[in-house]
């Protein structure tokens, strides 16, 4: 009996040398509901030609009654481990209803998200081919912005990235300048359009140190073949500079924030009056 509880106190102390099992993330379950009702909306932010001000693209955004913003739907979505449902879910939505666009929207090409956990994962490439096939769109018209977070294990990533390409899906990088491994992504992963963080934007109209970083990113980036989109556009200086030095797109305030489908179809409509007349 002694040896017996012997082994049992060892086992207890090797229990407590383990610690504590990891707690499990509390249930939101106000946003599963709002998942799973389908209250999860698309809204979309243009993306626009610095020098001609036409509208290429748009980039789908998650908009919720719980949150004021993606970036804090997504936080909340990851906290309660909700994040791939709720990327995918978008996803879906986004390529479903551009694929049914009309008129001044017919044929746009739009820009979706992914988090970490989709490009981490085997079958993602299989699940967004289905998903564009069912929904009919063209893969050409999509573009899949991947953070630098999401891009950790690019050994993995790389070949994942590299079909969807092949399928004729296009590949960004968003944030780029917030991350500490960026030019590695840049040699290492298929790329096509390098999207430039707004933080370093910011104050470009007055710091020549700022000018620098961003007039030689857009240089390098368009040397390695790659488009360039700045991101966080307030005002016509910024707008000037961006030009100068051959921006290929930009995002932001100064174009348009995040729009509803009809205000963004009414956008891509005068953008083109605008183009023709000038």
């Amino acid at each position: 009996m002694l040896k017996w509880e012997g082994v049992f106190e060892w086992g207890r102390r090797a229990s407590d040398r383990q610690g504590p099992a990891p707690a499990r993330p509390p249930r939101d379950r106000a946003l599963e509901a709002a998942i799973s009702g389908d209250r999860i909306d698309v809204q979309y932010q243009p993306i626009i030609e610095p020098a001609t001000g036409r509208v290429a693209a748009a980039e789908a955004l998650a908009r919720s009654a719980l949150v004021d913003s993606a970036d804090e739907l997504f936080a909340r979505a990851g906290s309660a481990r909700l994040e791939e449902r709720l990327s995918r879910t978008i996803q879906r939505k986004a390529l479903r209803r551009a694929a049914a666009w009309e008129g001044a929207l017919k044929d746009l090409p739009i820009s979706i998200n992914l988090v970490a956990g989709d490009i981490g994962h085997d079958d993602y490439a299989d699940w967004l081919l289905g998903e564009i096939d069912a929904a009919g769109i063209a893969a050409t018209r999509i573009t899949l912005e991947i953070t630098e977070s999401a891009l950790v294990d690019r050994q993995a990533a790389g070949p994942r990235l590299q079909r969807l390409r092949e399928a004729g899906l296009r590949v960004a990088v968003d944030d780029f300048g917030t991350g500490y491994a960026s030019l590695a992504y840049l040699t290492e992963l298929p790329l096509d359009l390098l999207k430039i963080d707004r933080g370093l934007i910011t104050d470009v109209g007055s710091n020549i140190r700022s000018r620098t970083v961003v007039r030689t990113v857009i240089e390098l980036a368009h040397d390695l073949d790659l488009q360039v989109l700045v991101e966080g556009v307030e005002c016509t200086d910024q707008l000037r500079l961006l030009c100068d030095w051959g921006c290929d797109y930009y995002q932001g305030f100064l174009g348009a924030g995040a729009l509803s489908e009809d205000e963004l179809s009414r956008f891509v409509a005068a953008s083109r009056i605008d183009e023709a007349a000038a």
